[in-house]
């Protein structure tokens, strides 16, 4: 009796397995025909300015960064969010190259900076921005930092705030305060990623592009950025939550700007807003017409704004 409950419930389990991976694997092709229709029209897109790949070669993994624009001018430097990579700030290179140096990375685990044999993990990411610092001679930055990398754009200003001529954060929250809130919400996230994650990998690529940013079209360009982050990827993922500490004593010598996009998700936009409240000789703005990724939804009240602050600083 037990041997035909444990074949019933076994065959059940692989009946149920398969179903839900054809489900996944319908919406893969479906989407994927979506993504060739774009591709052959609105999705092309081209940058001017020329831009040099370079490495960061590590112990067992190497970095990939991106150089572009003013070598005479300050240095601007972004940082991705979760499962994007540094195309995620292709609609900046051209606005920002005239006058400035942008400098553009593939955090750890992203883009093409693979995992490899890395002992560090993406909160390594503060430190790599200083080597690359030293290797390009570049002595300040401006550090802009959208959802994950504002974390870490946050970070390298804590560790490094004489190399900080300014902070952006975009879709991000205050790394020096308790953020019970936000630990509960990315929990609940995290439940919708590994379900995805187990059965298609796709398929989680394609959530989180919808939730990143709210244009099909920037959806789409997001999707192709994260076909390069992997089950493997996740594993230098962990340990963010410790960049996160009540710092009542934290005084910033440096500007900050903190933007959120209208139409992120209420608690994203209720933290921009607190940020401002507790640090009033803050810069707030919210966009207009965009979603978490507001720098592609609406590239150009972002670039704009982000283009004023520097410039008044």
């Amino acid at each position: 009796m037990k041997i035909r409950v444990i074949i019933i419930t076994t065959c059940a389990t692989i009946f149920l397995i398969g179903i839900i991976k054809a489900y996944y694997s319908i919406g893969n092709c479906k989407y994927n025909k979506e993504m060739e229709k774009l591709q052959d029209t609105e999705l092309i897109f081209s940058i001017k300015t020329p831009i040099e790949s370079k490495i960061l070669e590590k112990d067992g993994y190497s970095v990939h960064y991106f150089v572009s624009g003013n070598k005479n001018g300050e240095t601007i430097v972004f940082l991705h969010p979760a499962f994007g990579d540094h195309k995620c700030f292709d609609k900046q290179i051209d606005c920002f190259s005239e006058n400035y140096r942008v400098v553009t990375i593939d955090m750890l685990g992203h883009g093409l900076s693979k995992v490899g044999k890395s002992k560090d993990k993406i909160s390594s990411t503060p430190v790599h921005v200083a080597e690359i610092m030293s290797l390009e001679n570049i002595e300040k930055v401006h550090i802009v930092g959208v959802s994950l990398g504002s974390l870490l754009a946050q970070d390298f200003a804590l560790k490094y705030p004489d190399k900080t001529l300014s902070l952006i954060v975009l879709g991000g929250y205050n790394i020096n305060k308790e953020q019970k809130e936000v630990a509960k919400s990315q929990q609940n996230e995290m439940f919708k990623w590994l379900f995805k994650m187990i059965f298609s990998m796709d398929a989680f690529r394609r959530y989180t592009a919808s939730a990143t940013v709210m244009n099909k079209v920037e959806q789409a360009r997001f999707y192709e950025s994260a076909k390069h982050f992997t089950r493997k990827s996740f594993t230098v993922m962990s340990g963010l939550d410790k960049l996160i500490a009540n710092r009542p004593n934290v005084k910033r010598n440096y500007p900050l700007l903190v933007m959120s996009g209208e139409k992120d998700i209420e608690l994203a936009v209720n933290l921009t807003k607190q940020w401002h409240e507790d640090d009033p000789e803050s810069q707030i703005y919210i966009i207009e017409n965009a979603g978490h990724c507001a720098n592609m939804d609406n590239a150009k009240k972002f670039n704009e704004k982000l283009m004023e602050f520097i410039i008044n600083q």
